[in-house]
């Protein structure tokens, strides 16, 4: 993501700030141009600090969940990330609040990517056949809901906010990564498949040449994974053992990993960030010095983020944490990440 700054004094402003630290200004995210804009705190509308604009929040400001902003003019209520909630928590529960807060966390910085990479993303509630919308669900001891995608319906069980569940879930499946973002990105990779392969013959042949045939039954492909495992080597193809159960989950798994390498990417972009190894093998130096959302050839972002996912790695190994990326890209994957970047660019 990029680096948002106060419009008043200048000081440094993370995505989810509702005020400047250092001004008090408020602060709120504009999409149309991805900017953070500020607004003095003592007048009662909120006058842009830039160009003196007049905007309003997102309602679920008020809930401390959102800090997007809408033009003054318009009609709507609630912002492009808000909009796409069709269920949220019981907030009687008040357990229920706080993991609602970092749902909506991910969620928002999901579709600020999405934006990023001028995706369309209609609401289910104005377009049934195509929209998307979000349940963020409470399940009970006897529910049967999983976390999941279907028909544009992204579904996420409110116990992925508990970062204890989480772990004993990335624990119980032999996972080495489980965070919110990579659910939102992954579930969200299911949903434009239907929009960006299965309708286009074409693109569908040349998926399938990649993933393999998404005819193949899908509860059986699941069942055999459960019970059978990945195959041996299955890294010199997929990014994930989850990815070999299925095309259609290979694709979702590709597709999140491609979100996550383009958001660090732009991150690294924006910080100046760069890797001069003191090193006879220079292969470990790089530098993103380009936007990657502006730049149509993957492998040029691919070499330059990889150095940066090792350093990142040796720093959190420094810190006795869990590496940042631990993955390995294959030129497989590499080869399906690029199908989904020219889909895209």
């Amino acid at each position: 993501m990029k680096i948002f700054e106060c419009g008043n004094c200048s000081h440094p402003l993370y995505f989810e700030n509702e005020s400047c630290e250092k001004c008090g200004h408020l602060s709120g995210y504009f999409g149309d141009n991805f900017m953070m804009l500020t607004f003095d705190p003592t007048t009662s509308n909120l006058i842009a600090d830039r160009d003196g604009n007049t905007f309003k929040y997102c309602e679920n400001k008020g809930f401390g969940v959102c800090n997007w902003l809408i033009p003054a003019a318009n009609e709507n209520h609630f912002c492009n990330a808000c909009e796409l909630n069709r269920t949220i928590p019981d907030l009687s529960d008040n357990e229920n609040f706080p993991k609602w807060q970092k749902l909506e966390v991910a969620k928002h910085r999901l579709v600020y990517q999405l934006e990023r990479l001028k995706l369309p993303i209609p609401s289910k509630e104005t377009n049934d056949s195509e929209g998307l919308c979000f349940d963020f669900i409470s399940k009970g001891r006897r529910d049967k809901i999983m976390t999941g995608h279907a028909n544009g319906v992204i579904t996420i069980l409110l116990s992925e906010a508990d970062s204890v569940h989480r772990e004993q879930m990335r624990k119980q499946l032999s996972e080495p990564y489980r965070t919110l973002i990579g659910h939102f990105r992954h579930e969200v990779g299911h949903y434009f498949w239907d929009r960006l392969v299965a309708t286009n013959q074409s693109v569908l042949n040349d998926f399938r040449n990649l993933f393999g045939d998404e005819r193949a039954d899908y509860g059986d492909s699941l069942k055999s994974y459960y019970q059978t495992g990945a195959p041996q080597n299955w890294q010199d193809n997929f990014i994930s053992q989850y990815a070999t159960s299925h095309p259609w989950e290979d694709w979702a798994e590709t597709w999140a990993h491609y979100l996550h390498i383009m958001d660090m990417s732009e991150t690294s972009y924006f910080f100046g960030m760069s890797v001069n190894p003191l090193l006879n093998d220079k292969s470990l130096s790089g530098s993103i010095a380009f936007d990657p959302y502006e730049i149509k050839e993957f492998g040029s972002i691919f070499n330059d983020w990889m150095p940066l996912s090792f350093a990142i790695n040796s720093l959190n190994r420094s810190m006795g944490i869990p590496d940042a990326y631990p993955f390995v890209v294959s030129p497989s994957v590499v080869r399906k990440m690029t199908f989904i970047h020219q889909l895209l660019f």
